[in-house]
């Protein structure tokens, strides 16, 4: 009927602790053509039927700046700029480009040919471009701005006065530069909210009056709730960026003593995000908890049933799991009683699509159904996917544990940052949809600022509410009591 309870509260936080279970992904990497001539290094890279599957950094590093004759793949471009924060600080990596430039372009000015110096210019403008849509944060670094300038500074020297490259790096400019202000005024807003509203309730040595707010007063429609869930879901979730995630591969390797240090504040978009997932969990269980008869208990349950299953149908699975998560934690799942008056096939049908059991896999095949609706979807509605955030992390994380950096020979493993890059760029889509629903700030409100009890308020108000069956609990209860009692 429901599943044990459990001896603690749940922390999904796994961004910094041990994560158990294999990634079941094994999609193909995405393809990249082939660098042209002038200075390939492409000795150094191994391809394997078409594919970049292995190179050393310095030509891993060449194959992403532009020539006369070629230009990376934009599926390159992306893996490549994602990834090499692993190995290089991004303002080293832009001057390392801009050396580069600068070596390409003493051999085309020592051949007077001014057109092709033009070419150049103008694909090392674009290159740029796309470095800067993809990863305006790299540019909030000072080093990185100012290699920027130096190389921006040096590919208009061939260009006239108003020249199309003048034009297209003045554009470039005013969009990072608005990207950036948008960012830090992001930022500064989550400093603001940095504590969220976890363990006001309070310890309780009553239960509160009957008549006191619930969710069912403020909402007692299920698809509307799992509605307004999938907004705040997306409006978090869009917070999180392609280099916040690569975090999680920065900060878990100690082998590569040129990786990118990141300062860990920019992992605080991940760990807010998670924090989301566990206030949702222990609001289903103080809402459930804190009600004084049996009979609106059963209700409450069922309620919340309903709305975990609008989630699934929506594909709001991270919403979904964190209800059935707060409906399994002990304090809740003790409730034999209530529960026995719950009808619990809906429950039992979403446990099924959330069983642990095979990595997952149920849950898996419905986020893969979910995937292939959203490809080909015709409206905002259908676009919808909002994965497990904690089993994505975990599937990152232990992809980068399971396959080196590094190959025997000294060349970077890029097979292994394909795969990630791909998983990443699925979930940067993902992120992109626009809420087809409409915003209701009273519901929204309440979801984001209702009291949350703690862990003890919880149990206290489900002991109150049936009292203890075995020793076990009875000891429990009885510790509890003495607490309260002591702090009276």
């Amino acid at each position: 009927m429901f599943l044990e309870p459990q001896e603690t509260m749940p922390q999904t936080s796994v961004v910094f602790s041990s994560i158990l279970g294999p990634s079941c992904s094994g999609q193909g990497q995405p393809g990249m053509g082939e660098r042209g001539g002038g200075a390939g290094g492409s000795g150094d890279l191994i391809f394997q039927d078409g594919r970049l599957i292995s190179g050393s950094l310095e030509a891993l590093m060449e194959h992403l700046v532009p020539t006369v004759d070629y230009y990376p793949d934009r599926t390159y471009i992306f893996t490549f700029l994602l990834s090499s924060r692993v190995f290089i600080p991004p303002h080293d990596l832009l001057a390392r480009v801009g050396q580069l430039c600068v070596e390409q372009r003493q051999q085309l000015e020592a051949g007077s040919e001014k057109a092709k110096l033009k070419s150049f210019s103008a694909k090392i403008v674009q290159l740029l471009k796309e470095w800067t849509e993809a990863f305006p944060f790299d540019f909030q670094d000072e080093k990185a701005m100012a290699e920027l300038k130096a190389i921006t500074h040096r590919v208009t020297q061939c260009d006239e006065e108003n020249g199309t490259v003048k034009k297209a790096i003045s554009q470039m400019t005013q969009s990072l530069l608005l990207s950036l202000a948008a960012r830090s005024q992001l930022q500064e807003l989550r400093e603001k909210l940095r504590s969220p509203a976890m363990d006001k309730g309070p310890v309780l040595k009553a239960k509160p009056p009957a008549a006191q707010k619930d969710i069912l007063g403020v909402c007692c429609d299920p698809l509307v709730l799992a509605q307004q869930l999938t907004h705040i879901e997306l409006e978090r979730v869009s917070s999180i960026h392609p280099e916040d995630l690569m975090q999680i591969v920065s900060h878990t390797d100690s082998r590569d003593k040129h990786r990118c240090r990141g300062d860990m504040t920019k992992t605080y978009s991940l760990e807010a995000y998670d924090n989301w997932f566990n206030c949702l969990s222990m609001l289903v269980a103080t809402e459930v908890c804190r009600v004084v008869k049996k009979k609106h208990r059963t209700r409450m349950l069922e309620f919340f049933i309903d709305v975990a299953r609008e989630c699934f149908n929506i594909g709001n699975f991270n919403s979904m799991m964190a209800i059935i998560s707060g409906m399994n934690l002990s304090p809740v799942a003790r409730l034999k009683k209530t529960w026995s008056k719950v009808k619990t096939a809906k429950f039992d049908v979403l446990e099924h699509h959330m069983d642990p059991s095979s990595n997952f896999c149920n849950y898996r095949t419905a986020l893969q159904g979910a995937t292939q609706r959203s490809q080909t979807a015709n409206s905002s509605r259908e676009k919808i996917v909002i994965p497990v955030f904690n089993l994505f992390v975990k599937d990152i994380y232990f992809l980068h544990k399971i396959h080196t950096n590094h190959l025997p020979n000294g060349h970077i493993n890029f097979k292994k940052f394909w795969e990630i890059s791909r998983q990443i760029h699925e979930f940067m889509t993902w992120t992109q949809v626009e809420c087809p629903f409409e915003k209701d700030k009273k519901i929204q409100s309440y979801l984001l600022t209702a009291p949350i009890y703690s862990e003890e308020a919880l149990f206290i108000a489900s002991f109150e509410s049936e009292g203890p069956e075995n020793h076990m609990e009875k000891d429990s209860w009885k510790t509890l009591r003495t607490t309260l009692l002591n702090r009276a």
